[in-house]
């Protein structure tokens, strides 16, 4: 176990370059699993949960090469096993992502139910009734999604609610069905996006990506592809937010401000100058910023993933803002931890109620989720005193290196064994 331990009060300034999307990386890798031959996955960053799905992918036989550049060769050619076990499945919900691509391709699957993080419920429902709708035989017993299939079947599916790994793994599933599926009320995130694009390069055939409704007319067959994952929108905003809330000066690079629109706009509502270019976002923050309001919602809305550092911006605001939370409905366990650092943040239901105050201070906090954990280390860079951030597994989950990335631009911080 490691924590980390934060000294606040400096400005961040400088330039640091954004990693690819884990939230991208992990279906695209499950989708490997629909390919002849081998494919190539780029820009993929050095996270623990890319470290669990190629565990995993390993697990099934499945051949690997780490390439320079970040990038990942994977072969399937040698998968003997068509079980993704309980042991790494308990720690990351996207384990499920494989279960759409191995029945699709090989008729069976056996994936254990998943774990991940206590944010709410993300029930397995949507992933099970739409590969029922296509044909498969499923049944959920001793913690294990058991699936068998002949050849999937196109059908029409309309989820109940919107959910990126259920549009994923449908996809996914219905990229090798005979007949076409049409998904409707699917999810219109860029990783979504970034997945259907895979998919079509290894010669599938995938419409209406980044809409609600998904038409996929399956193939016979896909192919390896060498395919680039998107750059990280959450890990983008969480750094412009930290450089607002320090009053700081930054440039990220390698990203894409296409992708982060609604929290540019937020933090221009803040009192931010913010610039942006084909691939890099640059922010200046004068003094304190100030509180705005905002609910999370599906894309294109504001991302739950930021709701959490948002708070920590709100905290140490001038005036009042509130931030609702539309996606989960567990997701303000951080905010009780920012109370022990000294900020004024009421709980409403799904709205946190939140009065800036001139200064936070340092104090033991633990990380409960992987977005909470991230919070909390903003709020450590503009505390008095040292705070100490335990469980950061939580955010090894989802952030490259952070602190290496905060040290860069100037935080003092620190990982150090429990």
């Amino acid at each position: 176990m490691e924590r980390l331990l934060i000294r606040g009060g400096t400005p961040l300034c400088g330039e640091i370059r954004i990693s690819g999307a884990k939230n991208a990386a992990l279906p695209v890798m499950a989708a490997t699993l629909l390919a002849d031959g081998p494919t190539i996955v780029g820009n993929i960053p050095h996270l623990h949960d890319v470290t669990t799905t190629m565990e995993l992918l390993g697990r099934l036989g499945v051949e690997l090469t780490v390439h320079e550049g970040m990038e990942v060769e994977v072969n399937t050619a040698t998968i003997k096993s068509l079980q993704a076990p309980y042991e790494l499945v308990k720690t990351m919900r996207a384990s499920i992502l494989v279960l759409g691509p191995l029945l699709a391709r090989f008729g069976e699957a056996e994936v254990s139910l998943p774990g991940g993080c206590a944010i709410g419920s993300r029930p397995v429902d949507i992933h099970v009734d739409g590969l029922r709708a296509m044909g498969a035989e499923i049944e959920v017993a001793d913690g294990y999604i058991k699936g068998r299939a002949g050849r999937l079947r196109g059908a029409h599916i309309r989820m109940d609610l919107v959910s990126v790994t259920g549009t994923e793994n449908l996809m996914m599933a219905a990229a090798l069905a005979h007949g076409t599926t049409v998904l409707e009320n699917a999810a219109r995130e860029p990783e979504v996006i970034n997945l259907a694009t895979c998919i079509n390069a290894m010669g599938g055939r995938v419409r209406g990506a980044g809409t609600s409704t998904l038409t996929i007319e399956g193939v016979e067959r896909l192919y390896g592809v060498h395919h680039r994952v998107l750059p990280d929108r959450i890990e983008t905003g969480t750094y412009l937010v930290a450089a607002a809330m320090t009053g700081g000066e930054v440039r990220l690079k390698d990203t894409a401000p296409a992708l982060v629109a609604p929290l540019l706009d937020k933090l221009r509502d803040s009192g931010a100058e913010v610039e942006a270019g084909r691939d890099w976002v640059a922010l200046r923050m004068r003094g304190r910023p100030r509180a705005v309001d905002l609910q999370t919602a599906p894309y294109p809305g504001f991302p739950t993933d930021m709701q959490a550092q948002f708070c920590a911006l709100n905290a140490i605001s001038t005036g009042a803002g509130s931030v609702t939370e539309g996606v989960f409905e567990n997701r303000f366990m951080h905010c009780l931890e920012m109370q022990r650092m000294g900020a004024d943040i009421r709980i409403e239901g799904a709205t946190a109620q939140i009065r800036g105050v001139e200064r936070l201070t340092a104090a033991p906090v633990i990380a409960t989720d992987l977005r909470a954990s991230a919070s909390l280390v903003l709020a450590g860079l503009v505390a008095e005193g040292e705070t100490r951030v335990d469980r950061i597994y939580h955010i090894d989950r989802g952030y490259e290196c952070i602190e290496e990335k905060l040290a860069q631009l100037g935080a003092d911080i620190q990982r150090v064994p429990d």
